[in-house]
Parts: structure tokens; sequence; C-alpha cells
């Protein structure tokens, strides 16, 4: 689009084919499939969303893996996008539908050219007050963490999930303070330490790995829409601590502070960068800001909120939800986690080649979990 000078707008697809989203996958492991499926970019010549339904050698027992390009929904956007792909019923309904936006003719665009500038003034003005409340906070560049950092970006994907009890989680809660997010960023800190130290990695040291803990901003209550409304939390995980309460109230006070300074305010809120630059910045500046990733943070750890009924699809009830998080460039793994049915689901998404061992981060989550239980037993 000419004007607004690097400009973009979403129009409907005249020749979707739904076929051409939905595909069947025939698989002995629909986990071991997932991986290869993560890895494939979305074709950008289409809508940005696909549904693979992996069938298992088990009769009547399958799997469906939605991918969706985060340019059209965060975590939050993407269960309102998958909930008009289910079954209605129990409560289950999609959003309403949004009209497309019209494209601006370069007519209109001259005559709004006083208040595109007028926004645009905004805009930067907003910018350097979140730039400026980043730089407070103490953005905290360097080099990123050994265990998180891919040596080579080689383009494998491995997949793994881990379905935890939500009433042992609760139990935790209620000794130990805090909040549910916190004693499952502490599960993810305690097996970190423990897979690393299960390999025969020294005792870590220091302040421990950056965190992004993604924050919506999506009021409550509020219609669901589709794109991105996010902001993030950095958080350092303690993994030199051995003690596993002591790690768990070291979440959580890093995370009460985080919340005092609010998503706009901490360093994690570089994010909100983005709804402030000009679209011609997104093009020119989108690259290199990619290759920054691995400075900014060590690990994605983000939660997908799900409603409290149940799912089905094709008339068969969905058992288990894996969110899985899309792995930024430079890094090796990412964690996602969601609960649904009374059940805590952990998604492990990484780099395959950089972490061959990723049955065995899953596994330190469940050792973490059952130490913990014992502590506050």
């Amino acid at each position: 689009m000419l004007l607004p000078i690097g400009a973009a707008a979403w129009s409907p697809d005249a020749d979707f084919d739904a076929a051409r989203h939905v595909f069947l996958v025939r698989t002995p492991d629909p986990r071991a499939a997932a991986g290869p499926l993560m890895a494939r970019p979305l074709d950008r010549g289409r809508p940005p969303w696909e549904a693979h339904v992996l069938a298992g050698p088990d009769p009547g027992s399958f799997a469906v893996l939605f991918k969706f390009h985060h340019a059209l929904a965060d975590g939050l956007g993407a269960l309102a996008l998958a909930a008009l792909l289910f079954d209605e019923g129990e409560g289950v309904r999609g959003p309403a539908r949004p009209a497309p936006e019209p494209r601006p003719s370069a007519g209109s665009a001259l005559r709004s050219l006083p208040g595109m500038l007028a926004a645009r003034v905004q805009d930067v003005g907003q910018a350097l007050e979140i730039g400026a409340s980043v730089a407070r906070a103490g953005l905290p560049l360097g080099v990123p963490a050994a265990l998180t950092a891919a040596p080579a970006r080689t383009g494998t994907r491995a997949v793994a999930g881990l379905a935890l009890d939500l009433d042992d989680v609760n139990r935790i809660r209620k000794v130990a303070g805090g909040t549910v997010n916190d004693v499952l960023i502490a599960l993810v800190a305690g097996a970190l330490r423990r897979w690393l130290l299960g390999r025969g990695d020294p005792e870590p040291e220091g302040p421990g790995p950056r965190a992004l803990i993604p924050v919506s901003r999506r009021r409550p209550g509020g219609a669901a829409k589709y794109g991105n409304r996010l902001s993030g939390y950095l958080l350092r995980l303690p993994l030199a601590e051995p003690d596993p309460l002591l790690r768990l109230d070291r979440v959580r006070l890093g995370m009460d502070r985080n919340k005092e300074a609010g998503p706009a305010r901490g360093a994690g809120a570089v994010a909100l960068l983005a709804d402030h630059v000009h679209p011609l910045g997104h093009r020119l500046g989108g690259p290199l800001v990619a290759q920054a990733a691995r400075m900014l943070f060590d690990i994605l750890v983000t939660s997908v909120p799900l409603p409290g009924f149940t799912f089905s699809l094709g008339g068969s009830r969905v058992r288990e939800v894996y969110p899985l998080a899309p792995l930024a460039r430079g890094h090796s793994l990412a964690v996602a986690v969601s609960t649904y049915m009374g059940t805590v689901h952990y998604g492990l998404v990484a780099d395959a080649a950089a972490v061959p061992d990723l049955a065995a981060l899953a596994e330190a989550l469940r050792a973490e979990l059952d130490e913990l239980v014992r502590e506050v037993s």
C-alpha cells in the first residue's frame, strides 16, 4: 500500500478453500509428528493458519495441531479463533467475525493526512515514554544464557507435553502463598535446574536466565479480538537457589514487583513499542528486532488461560490441550502452560538439535512438582 507509506491491511481471500488449511496426517506417534509440523513455516500467500489432524494407531484416537501466525493472533486470540473450529455447545462460542477493513484510497489517505500526522506525533510521544520506562527499569541486555541459546539456527523442532494435577498446584499455592501462575513459573525454574544438573552441568550461579512472561492487555469480559494485545514482564529465574520453597518465594517477589510497576512500566514493556512505531518502521526494523530477541530475554514462559468448559471436535471430547509457543530466533526453548479440566498442561517447544533431551526436561517438571508437594505437606 502506497499511502500511508508502509501500511498494510487485512483483506478477504477471494479464493479461500478450507481444504488448503486442514490436513490429515497418519502417524504412529502424534506428538513426535508435531515437531516437524511446527518447524514448517506457514504459507504467507494464504490466510495464516493451519489445522493438522494427527491420526494415531489407536482407533478413534487423534490429536489436532492448530497453527496460527502471531501476526493474526496472540495466545488468547488464537484460542478465540480455535473456538470457531470446535463444535458449538457447552458454552463454546467463537467471536463475531469482523468486517474486512476497507483499503483506503490515495485520495482518502491524503484527506486524512492532518489526522495521521497528529496520530504519528502522539505515537512518538508514547514511544518515548515507554522507552524511558524501559531504560529506568534497566533492560538487562547481555549475553544469552547458554542453556536457552541455540548455537546455530537449525530450523528443527521437538515438542513435548506434560500433564500435572491442578489440585497439587493449588495445594502448594495455599501453603506457600502467591498465585497459581507464580507456582507454574517456579516449577519451570526448578525443572531447568534439575535438568541441567541431571545432564552433568555445573551448579547454576548468578541471577539466572531472563524469562519473558507475556501479559495480556485485553480487557476482562471484553469481546475477543484478533491481533496482538500483549505486553510482558521480565523475570530472572532463580536457578542458583537449591531450596524449592525459596525459589518459589523469589519468583513470587519478582512477579509482585512486576505487577506493581504494571505492564507499561517495566523492562518487559519493550513489546508495547510495536504499537507506536510507524508501519514503515516495522518493515525496516522488523528483521533487526528479530535478530535481537536473544539479547532481550533467554526463554519465553507463557500462560494461556482456558475457559472452564470442555471442548469437543467432530463429536469427540477434547481430553488434553497443550499450548505451544513460538520459538524466538536464536533461542532453543519456549514453555507454554494452560489449565484444562482440572489439569495443568505444559507444552514445550525446542530446537531439536540444541535440545535433544526435551523429554528429560518434561520429567524434571513432574519431579519438581512432587518435591514441592512434599515440602508443603
